[in-house]
């Protein structure tokens, strides 16, 4: 029997707008999105994630 492949799209980067969280961290996101409060929500969920 043959099995379905799974086909995945990845998102078009030229469309997205690059945010700078420190040195070695770059996420991508919508260009209407506001670039601090996607830093912050970024921030707080990692750093929960560090403390337990």
């Amino acid at each position: 029997m043959s099995e379905k492949k799974v086909v995945f799209k990845s998102p078009d980067i030229s469309k997205l707008r690059e945010v700078i969280i420190d040195h070695r961290t770059r996420i991508y996101i919508n260009p209407d999105t506001d670039i601090e409060e996607v830093r912050n929500r970024y921030l707080a969920r990692n750093t929960s994630k560090r403390v337990k």
